[in-house]
């Protein structure tokens, strides 16, 4: 049995193949090793019942992950994986990669995920080459849900958010600055709380601030992420990830203002990245 795996900050797709023609998809919670321990790993999958029946029949996991970037952070998911899947092969990587066998196969293009965080790396058909970039919510992830929630919560706070909006906001939210400041200063995942405010974009869509919002986040990925690469014009660019799909619109028309051709754009990358490894191994 094979099981496949691509995690977010937020949550975590998974697809467990039985056979030629059964699989059983699920969804856990996020697994990510900056904010997980190996206790807290094992329990969502004590608390998954998809996945019980088959945990010692499972040979194969391929588990993509935010968060997977450094050895040492790969070898924390794979002891708690080997814990729960005791006769299986586990192999760990970072999400973008998932994305690349998602959306490029086996083609070169350039691959940006744009989710809970954002992230942008390029394939060349045979090698994957690792960008400077993905320096997470603090000091990176443009355009990305908990950056966009960011500019939410601070135009809020500073009364630059129009009065409607901002009447509908508080409506909505009930949140004050001491509220807002305990959740991002004291409490843990602090950019799980930022993106949470994504939403309500997608109810003020037609808000001229919220379209201004999103090409201000979308803009600086592109200048700051895929204008990193000089022969942009170049090639495709796939995008993941649920701000990308849900925001599609904004994001291929500040794209083609500048000459960058938009391939795949998925929202869920699991199906495609389950039948990647199905047919072509890693």
């Amino acid at each position: 049995m094979l099981l496949v795996a691509d995690s977010g900050s937020s949550k975590a797709d998974w697809i467990l193949t039985l056979s030629d023609t059964e699989t059983i998809p699920f969804r856990t919670s996020g697994i990510n090793p900056f904010f997980l321990s190996e206790k807290d790993i094992i329990k969502i999958f004590q608390n998954t019942p998809e996945i019980q029946p088959y945990t010692d029949q499972v040979r194969e996991i391929y588990f993509f992950g935010a968060g997977c970037s450094s050895p040492d952070r790969r070898e924390h998911i794979s002891n708690a994986l080997s814990k729960i899947f005791k006769n299986a092969f586990i192999s760990v990587d970072i999400d973008i990669v998932a994305s690349i066998y998602a959306t490029s196969g086996n083609s070169k293009g350039i691959c940006c995920i744009i989710g809970t965080g954002s992230n942008i790396t390029y394939f060349d058909g045979t090698k994957i080459h690792h960008s400077k970039h993905g320096l997470g919510y603090i000091l990176g992830d443009e355009g990305s849900g908990t950056w966009l929630g960011k500019q939410l919560i601070t135009s809020f706070l500073y009364g630059t958010m129009p009065r409607k909006l901002s009447d509908e906001f508080y409506l909505k939210y009930k949140i004050d600055k001491e509220s807002i400041i305990k959740h991002v200063y004291q409490q843990p995942s602090p950019n799980f709380y930022l993106a949470s405010f994504a939403p309500f974009l997608s109810e003020h869509i037609n808000s001229p601030f919220v379209i201004h919002i999103l090409k201000k986040g979308f803009g600086e990925f592109i200048e700051i992420n895929i204008k990193s690469y000089p022969d942009y014009k170049d090639q495709e660019c796939h995008f993941v990830g649920s701000i990308a799909y849900h925001f599609s619109d904004i994001l291929k028309e500040l794209c083609t203002a500048n000459n960058i051709k938009v391939g795949k754009i998925l929202k869920h990358p699991i199906e495609e990245l389950s039948r990647f490894i199905l047919n072509n191994g890693i």
